[in-house]
């Protein structure tokens, strides 16, 4: 594609070079830059992409985007001849806003057939990501999946790196998405990617927001902050001073043509008041469009009457916790917005057998009941040892530790959250990254101490109530289950789906699923 068309639509402040040269990729990391690509210099938090635009050009970069073009090396500053082409070299207020637009001109608007839904909130929008692909299935459409165990459609599956790709990322999987004539395609959308306006180019049909509670305030300071992200996706806002519109209907921050909003979260009665899209909300309470009578839940799942203003029907789903009902009428709710049947949503509902990492029971040789988890957060949590006691006969053990390098208030939070709900604890380390763990724990036990559970001297088998420290997570893992026994339930929190564990700048392969499995297999020896 020449270059002239890929600017299309893009606010430029200066530009050096030849616009009819041809562009044969993008890329805004320049260890991928091949020969024929346009290199966008992106502000990252660790590192900048205008250090490494010397890099880019060495490996073929016909085109530059920078945001500080004084910045470029010296031979750029004017006309940069490489080997075997002159360098372009354009001068944009935002990189990110502009990597976004040319990756629409590139890729050619993928999404012009798609029907595009976003979910966002603190918890659930995976669980509910999968409920609501269950229900697409049923209807008879082809949809995709871009989250955060990984992006899928039409039998392909790619494990996520991050919850919401880069922009370009994005519109790439669109693209091939599209040429798999996928009909539909959920998307999770973190606070992060709002903020920096990854989706700013995607049209969203339908926008869900599950809920907001305590988490990434290291990134956005506030509640107020965290939540303002958050209302981007609904209300059209865009962070950029420089919101010039792309043209034809994909202009940057439209609301969306219609907002899912649980109302029972006090957020998401703000947010309801604050889109200018046509809103169905949710919840269980009385006003709600979309809500749930007669909720039941057990250890085989939960059963409802669903109630929506197309009538009535009953629900019976297979997952676990009565938190997930929540999930379930997001789901509802949202495939009523695309134009979907009551009795298909059902239907869509009851088939889905469970998420990876979310509320999985572990099947053992020893018939113990061992969960593994993702909740990171106070609020996910609380809610999931809430639903675990509902299961439990004797004992319930929670393994968890706190994430390095992240949000570090929510710590004590978590500590005090399992030591109140919890008979025992194993505080061990999760992903660490650049921080020390005992210095994690230190702050994890702080609030465990405050909920008045106290520190054991060692492993224990009988009826003792207080907890234990293993940085060691593997052997955490073990140091749990060796404890319980068949009437008892552990509880593994917080990295649930994920296969690996960050030390430092490095990730190491990890599997809480698989390390319990080895755990039970050893106790069988």
């Amino acid at each position: 594609m020449k270059l002239k068309r890929c600017l299309e639509g893009i606010s430029v402040e200066s530009f050096r070079g030849d616009l009819n040269v041809d562009i044969t990729g993008i890329a805004y990391d320049s260890r991928r830059v091949k020969k024929g690509f346009l290199f966008v210099a992106l502000k990252g938090f660790s590192q900048d992409g205008h250090d490494f635009i010397a890099d880019a050009v060495e490996n073929g970069a016909k085109a530059v985007v920078a945001e500080d073009v004084e910045r470029l090396p010296a031979p750029m500053q004017d006309t940069y001849r490489r080997q075997d082409h002159d360098v372009c070299v354009i001068k944009v207020k935002n990189s990110r806003k502009a990597l976004s637009g040319i990756a629409v001109n590139f890729y050619e608007y993928p999404f012009r057939d798609i029907d595009l839904i976003g979910i966002t909130g603190t918890n659930g929008k995976t669980t509910t990501s999968y409920l609501l692909e269950s229900i697409l299935r049923c209807a008879g459409a082809n949809p995709g999946v871009i989250g955060t165990i990984n992006y899928r459609f039409a039998g392909n599956s790619v494990e996520a790196t991050v919850t919401t790709p880069e922009s370009v990322d994005l519109i790439r999987i669109l693209d091939e998405m599209s040429k798999a004539d996928v009909s539909d395609v959920i998307i999770e959308v973190s606070s992060h990617a709002l903020d920096q306006g990854r989706i700013s180019a995607c049209p969203i049909k339908v926008a869900v927001f599950t809920n907001l509670t305590r988490d990434h305030l290291d990134y956005h300071g506030s509640i107020e902050n965290y939540f303002k992200a958050k209302s981007h996706l609904f209300i059209g806002e865009c962070p950029y001073e420089d919101n010039v519109s792309s043209r034809g209907d994909c202009r940057p921050w439209r609301s969306p043509s219609v907002s899912v909003i649980n109302i029972d979260d006090p957020w998401g009665k703000t947010l309801a008041g604050l889109t200018p899209a046509p809103c169905v909300t949710y919840g269980l309470g009385l006003s709600c469009d979309v809500r749930a009578e007669e909720v039941e839940q057990g250890p085989d799942g939960i059963r409802a009457r669903l109630v929506t203003p197309y009538g009535t029907t009953l629900l019976k789903s297979r997952l676990v916790g009565l938190f997930n009902i929540y999930n379930i009428l997001a789901s509802a709710a949202a495939a009523i917005a695309l134009g979907i049947d009551i009795k298909t949503i059902a239907k869509g509902i009851s088939l889905l057998e469970g998420v990876p990492g979310r509320m999985q029971l572990i099947k053992n040789r020893r018939s113990l009941p061992v969960i593994v988890d993702y909740a990171h957060t106070p609020d996910a949590l609380t809610k999931v040892i809430a639903a675990a006691r509902e299961i439990v006969k004797g004992r319930l053990i929670t393994v968890f530790g706190c994430g390095g390098d992240r949000d570090m208030g929510k710590r004590v939070e978590m500590g005090y959250v399992a030591g109140k709900m919890s008979d025992l604890v194993v505080v061990t380390s999760d992903n660490p990254r650049t921080e020390d763990p005992k210095a994690i724990a230190s702050q994890i036990m702080e609030g465990i101490q405050q909920s008045g559970m106290h520190r054991l001297d060692q492993l224990v088998t009988n009826k003792s109530r207080g907890f234990l420290v293993n940085l060691n997570r593997a052997a955490a893992i073990r140091m749990a289950v060796n404890m319980a026994d068949k009437t008892d339930l552990v509880l593994i929190a917080g990295k649930g789906h994920e296969t690996y564990q960050i030390i430092g700048n490095k990730r190491y392969p990890f599997d809480d699923r698989k390390e319990v499995l080895c755990a039970l297999e050893k106790d069988l020896q």
